[in-house]
């Protein structure tokens, strides 16, 4: 099975509106085209769907994901409204995927831009958890580990040893994907007996500089997609980047 995230459009209704270093929406537009050729069976859009917070941007993802081969998902980032996407697509906790499963946690804290689950989520993700062994993929937006940039890392989830410490008596997590970053990253987060992949994913928009200290673009750099290929227990993963 092949799933594609993408992650962090920043859409504006106006669609010749631009961001830092280009049109959110071509940028869009170019990427979806190239998940396209991956023949994906699901994508998962983890956040920041728009940038203005505007009805018309949530249907212009919409109406864009629905030409899209494959079942999709998508979850609030801190920029986004989440009504606004519930009118348009549904919100959903898990995703089945066979063998696998996907449970999609929204980790927003309204009006601020790091993330929290908070104890209601995580005592909601335990009973998921509970309920279900099959290997399991989370999709987040906040990074619930550091990236490498500090700026980024004071607006990441801020709960993360409470999420990690849930997640330590479940084997079956075997990773977790995050947005909000807008850069790739990829590491082994080592809890319990586990030893859990964690993946960022670039955005479909602009990029951020790995590693500063504060705020900063990488103009060098291009939007991308995360394949991820799962079998069996096993999968591989990989990041593609797109020419704009």
């Amino acid at each position: 099975m092949r799933l594609v995230q993408i992650t962090d459009a920043h859409l504006h209704a106006d669609i010749d509106a631009r961001s830092r270093a280009g049109v959110p929406w071509e940028h869009f537009q170019q990427v979806l085209a190239a998940v396209m050729a991956e023949r994906p069976d699901i994508i998962v859009f983890t956040g920041d769907i728009s940038q203005d917070e505007t009805p018309a941007s949530y249907t212009l993802a919409k109406e864009a994901m629905t030409a899209l081969p494959c079942p999709w998902f998508w979850l609030p980032g801190n920029h986004d409204q989440v009504e606004l996407m519930r009118a348009e697509h549904p919100l959903l906790d898990e995703v089945d995927m066979q063998q696998w499963r996907m449970l999609m946690l929204n980790t927003q804290v309204a009006g601020q831009p790091h993330g929290e689950l908070g104890s209601e989520r995580l005592m909601a993700l335990t009973e998921q958890l509970e309920a279900d062994d099959r290997p399991t993929v989370i999709a987040m937006h906040h990074p619930p580990v550091e990236v490498g940039a500090a700026w980024m890392d004071a607006i990441g989830l801020q709960d993360r040893e409470a999420f990690w410490q849930v997640l330590s008596a479940y084997p079956q997590v075997k990773m977790v994907l995050f947005g909000h970053a807008h850069q790739a990253h990829a590491q082994h987060f080592e809890v319990g007996e586990s030893r859990i992949g964690v993946y960022g994913c670039p955005a479909m928009s602009d990029q951020f500089m790995p590693g500063a200290e504060a705020f900063a673009i990488d103009e060098a750099s291009r939007p991308g997609y995360r394949v991820v290929d799962l079998s069996g227990e096993q999968w591989e993963t990989w990041v593609e980047r797109v020419d704009v």
